[in-house]
């Protein structure tokens, strides 16, 4: 959750695969992206750069709009459920498909 603090990792870290941030406080779709969560991303992928190979998945308010901020904090596994399933689903999974080609290796 936005307000768990990385602490809560420390015992666990080692045992993990996928670190899940919360980027809106769980409860309902459709809430906005807090933006303070992004700092917590970069917190967490550098800590799994120097011990683990762990994907770090964000859920809340992603969107084609801050995507490539959650990108580029670190974060490479996303739950995008208002963003694409609001409105012509075909075309925005197309548009964060367009964005995600933008960042492969």
């Amino acid at each position: 959750n936005p307000a768990t603090p990385l602490s809560a990792l420390d015992y666990v870290l080692e045992e993990l695969d996928m670190v899940l941030i919360m980027t809106v406080n769980p409860g309902f779709g459709g809430q906005k992206f807090i933006p303070y969560t992004l700092e917590k991303v970069k917190q967490v992928r550098a800590i799994v750069i120097a011990k683990l190979n762990t994907d770090i998945q964000v859920d809340g308010g992603v969107s084609a709009a801050n995507v490539r901020e959650v990108l580029e904090a670190g974060a490479n596994v996303f739950v995008a459920g208002s963003a694409v399933f609001g409105s012509e689903p075909a075309a925005r999974v197309k548009e964060f498909n367009e964005i995600f080609k933008e960042y492969e290796k």
